[in-house]
């Protein structure tokens, strides 16, 4: 998740078991420490009320029907908080990517292959200065199922004969 410059450098999600999501944020460490210090029981008997809201009852089994005795919103809770209510049951869907309907083509010249196709060839020194050659999966940067980078050793006979298919 990249967060806006205009949030707080400091934040943690919390989920509790009946499925409230909060996020607490705080412009430091030590205000950070100091929320969790002094209001941690403020924020766990927020989420019992909010999770008892949701379910149609508020302290006991009694049903909720009139807004006198509705319980605060958890909007209202999580802002005296500097806090956002994270929606359950929503996601961020993952970058998609569908298999090649080929099987992958096995070249001869020595490259090497991954469930995703053919892994390409890449040279180039790294940002230590050292020279690096090596074999990179084609599923996009992030997918899920992404294969590991296939480094080549430097004393391995492969160093030698390696043809990039990219020099960086």
């Amino acid at each position: 998740m990249i967060v806006p410059s205009t949030e707080a450098p400091i934040s943690i999600n919390l989920k509790s078991a009946g499925g409230t999501g909060i996020t607490l944020r705080a412009e430091t460490a030590e205000e950070f420490a100091d929320m969790i210090a002094n209001g941690i029981h403020i924020i766990v008997d927020a989420v019992k009320e909010v999770e008892l809201a949701t379910r149609g009852t508020v302290g006991t089994s009694t049903p909720v029907t009139t807004m006198a005795t509705m319980p605060p919103t958890a909007s209202s809770i999580a802002a005296q908080f500097g806090a956002n209510i994270v929606e359950t049951g929503t996601t961020i869907p993952a970058q998609e990517y569908t298999q090649p309907t080929q099987p992958a083509q096995v070249h001869s010249l020595g490259g090497r292959n991954c469930p995703h196709g053919k892994m390409t060839a890449i040279q180039g020194m790294g940002k230590d200065g050292k020279p690096y050659k090596g074999y990179f999966c084609p599923a996009p940067k992030g997918s899920f199922d992404k294969c590991k980078n296939q480094y080549v050793n430097m004393q391995s006979p492969d160093w030698n004969t390696f043809v990039p298919d990219s020099v960086k």
